[in-house]
C-alpha cells in the first residue's frame, strides 16, 4: 500500500486521538474545580441554581440555597465554582467597585475631542438644501388657481372604487 492510501486514515486517527486528549482536559479540569469547593463557595448547579456550599463529602454536596433551604446534590451537579465578587454580583445584586478598576467610557464622543462646543457650530458650511419648501414659498389658500372647478373628478385612493 502506498502513503496516498493510508493517510486519510492516519488524519482520522490523529484528529480522534486530539479530540478524546482534549475532552480528558476538560473533565479532569471540572474534577479539579468540583474537588477545591469549600464550605462558604458559591456554586452555580448544571441546572442553573446558585447556592452555596455547606458541606462537601466525597461524592455528595450539601447547599444552601437559602433561609431555611438545604439541598443534597451529587457533586457531578455542580457546573461551576464561582468567585465572591461574581457570587455577590449574580445573587445578591452587589457590584464590585468598577470606577476604581478601570477607566470611565463616555457616553458621548464630544468629550473624546477636547472641545465642549457642539459640531455645529465649528462649521462655517452652509446648511444643505435637501429639497424642503418653506413655509414662506408655498403658495397659500388665497392664490389657488380659479381654474379647479368641481367638474373634474376628484382623485382618490382607490378604497371605495376598487369594488
Amino acid at each position: 500500500m502506498s502513503l496516498v492510501t493510508l493517510l486519510p486514515f492516519i488524519v482520522l486517527i490523529g484528529a480522534m486521538f486530539l479530540m478524546t486528549r482534549s475532552a480528558k482536559k476538560k473533565q479532569q479540569q471540572a474534577a479539579d474545580m468540583r474537588n477545591q469547593m469549600q464550605p462558604g463557595s458559591g456554586v452555580r448547579t448544571i441546572g442553573g441554581m446558585y447556592a452555596t456550599v455547606k458541606e462537601v463529602s466525597e461524592d455528595t454536596v450539601l447547599l444552601d440555597a437559602g433561609p431555611g433551604v438545604e439541598l443534597l446534590f451529587a457533586k457531578n451537579s455542580i457546573g461551576a465554582v464561582l468567585t465572591d465578587d461574581e457570587y455577590n454580583r449574580i445573587v445578591h445584586g452587589i457590584e464590585h467597585d468598577l470606577k476604581s478598576d478601570a477607566d470611565v467610557v463616555p457616553d458621548d464622543a464630544s468629550s473624546l475631542t477636547g472641545t465642549d462646543a457642539p459640531a455645529a457650530d465649528e462649521s462655517d458650511d452652509k446648511a444643505v438644501d435637501l429639497g424642503k419648501k418653506d413655509a414662506d414659498d408655498e403658495p397659500t389658500a388665497d392664490a389657488a388657481p380659479a381654474e379647479a372647478t368641481a367638474d373634474e373628478p376628484k382623485k382618490s385612493d382607490g378604497g371605495s372604487e376598487a369594488k
